[in-house]
């Protein structure tokens, strides 16, 4: 298992060098830069040379990619141009609440579509059946700007029930009442939004359970078919439906630009949006930066996964 370890982390180190690269080319050779909004009222196009200089904005791009993946890999991700105050620091007070906003809609998918996509596949053409249908169909076709109008149209100015905008009503933490009817929406958008692929993998996966040998066996034991389905099914499908789960992590951590930005949330990915929309580059790449080595992170610890399940993973050519 060491050398599996060792194979896969040495296979990360190439990929997150060319995640930075490609992050850094990306940013830097779109149109525009952050001088063309700070620099508007220069007199001179001398003053908005000045400008660039004072930035480190006038040297080579290798020279700059260098600089930038020097202080990079000491934990440094830059000053941000708008805010003046380190990325770091900026994404640090961001994270928490795209935690508790994607987080809390993710959990509360794995929590609905688990216990659907077992009874969808327990009992085919049954009421379940249709509903997994029917919500892994919006899931998959609705988009996630019309789940968040739709949801302010009905909760908020019909009905009146929920806020639109924020965490809090008076912008600082009063109570947790308070906090949960922000909550409520956004969270919802997102659970709805994750719901489709969890059932729909949970469903497949332990439909494809049931066609084994060992389900056979089981069953002439004299096991109920609940027994079955939770005891054996399930259990045997739990490597692609936990699968699934990790895969949201990056998105839990990353945020949701849409949905953040709809409802007012101050997470990562309203940051990301502010600096794109502001040419702050240094809050984009480090965003960006951020939220790929997740997606690393991830892959790493679904190999680490499939190794511990499966020994053919770890002998094999993976």
């Amino acid at each position: 298992m060491g050398r599996y370890i060792r194979r896969r982390l040495i296979t990360a180190i190439p990929v997150f060098f060319g995640i930075t690269l490609l992050v850094f080319l990306m940013v830097n050779l779109a149109p525009g830069t952050i001088t063309d909004l700070m620099g508007e009222g220069a007199s001179s196009g001398a003053d908005k040379a000045a400008l660039e200089a004072s930035l480190g904005l006038d040297r080579p791009l290798p020279v700059r990619y260098a600089m930038w993946l020097g202080d990079l890999l000491q934990g440094d991700l830059g000053q941000s141009y708008f805010y003046d105050r380190p990325v770091s620091r900026l994404i640090a007070q961001r994270v928490g609440p795209s935690l508790l906003l994607t987080g809390t809609g993710v959990l509360l998918a794995v929590v609905m579509a688990i216990p659907l996509g077992i009874l969808a596949a327990w009992k085919p053409r049954s009421f379940w059946d249709r509903l997994a249908s029917v919500l892994s169909l919006i899931s998959y076709s609705v988009p996630g700007f019309f789940l968040c109008l739709a949801g302010i149209a009905i909760f908020a100015v019909t009905l009146g029930w929920l806020p639109t905008h924020g965490m809090y009503t008076a912008g600082i933490f009063t109570s947790l009442p308070d906090l949960l009817r922000h909550l409520i929406l956004p969270a919802g958008v997102v659970c709805v939004s994750s719901l489709g692929e969890l059932v729909k993998q949970t469903r497949a996966a332990c439909l494809e359970a049931l066609g084994q040998d060992y389900i056979v066996t089981a069953r002439a034991k004299g096991l109920t078919e609940g027994a079955v389905m939770v005891r054996h099914a399930f259990r045997g499908s739990l490597v692609p439906v936990l699968t699934t789960i990790l895969s949201h992590i990056p998105h839990i951590l990353g945020g949701s630009v849409v949905v953040e930005q709809i409802f007012g949330w101050p997470g990562m990915g309203s940051l990301l949006f502010s600096g794109i929309s502001q040419r702050d580059y240094p809050v984009v790449m480090g965003v960006t930066v951020v939220v790929a080595l997740a997606v690393l992170l991830t892959n790493l610890l679904l190999d680490l996964v499939y190794g511990l399940a499966d020994p053919r993973v770890r002998y094999g050519k993976g």
